[in-house]
């Protein structure tokens, strides 16, 4: 079999054969640019042409060319039955019966219980928002703002006071809730998360939420993967996991002195990433998509009661408080991810690949609060449309269904998570330079 239909414009079918029939082994000869096939409930689709015009992206969509993407599908929508009306135009067919439902890796089983799980935490309810918890943590990020900038309005610039209203704009956490507006797990409607999550991220934060959900969505479908999770392209900066510093010391790359990683991290990672790399990233979007996000969020004169003119407070808070996000950021992130399993893409079940790649930091009110309830990791990335404030009611049951399938469901202190950042890129350091020098 083979040779599926191509689109229109309009997203129809105009060749191919709807009612194909075909093995995974042609499903995933169909894995390239400019050729890809998916799986979604053994329905086989031809996603070349749409993948361009992907909500979420090409780049999302195109990595689970060539496999099953029924998991992942159903993770990153919460209304099933509006997106499916726009894979009718791609079907070209479905897979035989003597095929398999999972291809290469995945374990059937798991995938089975996985879905029974998911079943269960819709009929409890677990997928709807309290809407008085995202109006309050609302409430106090803009009374915090507004204090903030009212303190330089009427008592000046100092340096004192210009730290005090960094540090309040940044433990407002804007961040936390663009990130729920973004997954869309505030409202029922998609189209409501993303008018807030425009709102959040571009006028709060100062960033372009197309940027935002091309990007982190990727690190959704396919996390610590090279290639594919954006999170782990280093830019020859850094070397992680197990697999790359080896490649990097047997090919004698040496971009950078990695065996010190663990100690210019300090330097260039943290404190760099938001006010640096992200900033290069947002203006190459807006200039690359014609993306022009019109953001402002301050005024660039402030006058005191006294009439005198300051330009000097925007010129500080901003900076001040993108360093203060920026290391705060990194840390409750990376604990969860760069201390795990980062390799080349195994094609493993949904749920094995999500626990390989990700931890979960011991609950705590001021773990909850500092984390903006990613302390549960696994849980947000097992359901990342799921309202935070329900991961800590699923934790239980996803940490039963791991011991029964014996995948590895970690939990650590914040101290042990924060201690392995530091200790994964050293042995990562370590590994390197041991194939560097013998290899």
């Amino acid at each position: 079999m083979g040779g599926g239909g191509q689109l229109t414009e309009a997203g129809e079918q105009v060749s191919g054969r709807a009612g194909g029939v075909y093995t995974w082994e042609e499903v995933q000869s169909h894995c390239n640019r400019n050729d890809q096939w998916l799986v979604i409930d053994r329905k086989v689709y031809n996603i070349t042409q749409w993948a361009k015009r992907h909500p979420g992206g090409i780049r999302v969509i195109s990595h689970y060319a060539g496999e099953d993407a029924t998991e992942a599908f159903t993770a990153f929508h919460p209304d099933l039955k509006f997106v499916r009306k726009f894979l009718k135009p791609l079907l070209i067919g479905e897979l035989a019966a003597t095929e398999p439902s999972q291809d290469r890796n995945k374990n059937a089983t798991i995938t089975q219980d996985f879905h029974t799980l998911r079943a269960k935490a819709e009929r409890e309810g677990l997928f709807q928002a309290r809407p008085l918890f995202f109006c309050l943590h609302l409430g106090h990020i803009l009374l915090l703002e507004a204090l903030a900038w009212l303190i330089i309005w009427i008592w000046g610039t100092s340096w004192t006071l210009t730290f005090l209203s960094a540090v309040m704009l940044a433990t407002a956490q804007a961040g936390w809730l663009q990130h729920d507006f973004g997954h869309l797990s505030v409202f029922k409607k998609s189209s409501w998360n993303h008018v807030l999550h425009k709102f959040a991220i571009g006028h709060l934060k100062g960033a372009s939420a197309n940027w935002w959900n091309h990007r982190h969505y990727q690190h959704h479908a396919k996390p610590n993967i090279f290639s594919k999770d954006p999170d782990v392209n280093m830019l020859h900066v850094f070397v992680v996991g197990a697999t790359q510093p080896v490649e990097y010391g047997i090919k004698k790359i040496k971009y950078m002195p990695y065996h010190y990683q663990h100690q210019y991290f300090f330097l260039v990672g943290p404190p760099l990433l938001i006010p640096v790399y992200f900033h290069i990233q947002i203006i190459r979007t807006m200039i690359s998509r014609h993306d022009w996000v019109v953001r402002r969020l301050t005024p660039r004169l402030s006058t005191t009661p006294y009439g005198v003119a300051h330009y000097s407070a925007p010129c500080l808070v901003l900076p001040c408080i993108r360093f203060l996000e920026s290391n705060w950021f990194v840390w409750v992130t990376q604990m969860n991810h760069l201390p795990m399993n980062i390799d080349h893409d195994k094609h493993q079940d949904w749920l094995s690949m999500q626990l390989h790649a990700t931890c979960n930091i011991e609950q705590s009110p001021f773990n909850d609060w500092f984390s903006g309830h990613l302390n549960f990791q696994i849980e947000h990335h097992l359901f990342p449309t799921m309202p935070r404030h329900n991961y800590h009611v699923v934790a239980p049951q996803v940490r039963a269904l791991c011991e029964k399938h014996g995948v590895p469901y970690q939990v650590k202190t914040m101290w042990r998570g924060l201690a392995d950042v530091f200790m994964s890129l050293k042995n990562s350091g370590d590994l390197w330079l041991d194939a560097y020098l013998h290899k």
